[in-house]
């Protein structure tokens, strides 16, 4: 059965999910997870696509970012994945799979649902029941997004601003 194409479209916000192989763990620690967001911020500055929100969990990814050109998105992805494949393979002497088959990916409709991804995506750890508030979990983008700290990985979106309604 052949794969269905991926649809992205230049600017249009995308929301990205990578598991891990059998839902297995592709972090181990805070080293790990430091090693991938920097390997993520250069991607993204090479492929010039702004993220706008990030959870790294234990056993997947999920990523909320824009690219200025569609056709870069696999390129942010193999690029980190590259790096990142290969330094858990030399880090804990590993060989094999780390990650589940193709990325997953979804348009996101910025006007109506780009802030409830980013809220989808932020939770993540609160459902999970690893912290009862989501800023206490330092692998995510809430604490940028939520409380206003500072956070080099991420753009703003830039939601249009709705014109006055005509009235009848």
């Amino acid at each position: 059965m052949p794969r269905r194409t991926r649809v992205h479209i230049d600017c249009l916000p995308l929301h990205i999910v990578q598991r891990g192989h059998n839902r297995a763990a592709c972090f181990s620690d805070d080293h790990d997870r430091f090693a991938y967001l920097g390997w993520l911020r250069d991607a993204l500055e090479h492929q010039r696509c702004r993220l706008h929100a990030y959870v790294l969990m234990t056993n997947h990814v999920h990523l909320l970012l824009s690219p200025e050109y569609a056709a870069r998105v696999p390129q942010v992805l193999i690029s980190v994945g590259r790096r990142y494949v290969q330094f858990i393979h030399h880090t804990y002497g590993r060989t094999g799979i780390l990650w589940d088959g193709r990325y997953k990916s979804s348009l996101v409709q910025a006007e109506t649902y780009l802030l409830l991804c980013q809220r989808y995506i932020e939770l993540n750890p609160v459902r999970a029941g690893m912290v009862a508030d989501p800023a206490d979990y330092r692998w995510s983008s809430y604490r940028a997004n939520g409380l206003g700290q500072a956070d080099p990985l991420l753009t703003a979106h830039l939601l249009p601003v709705p014109g006055p309604r005509s009235r009848r």
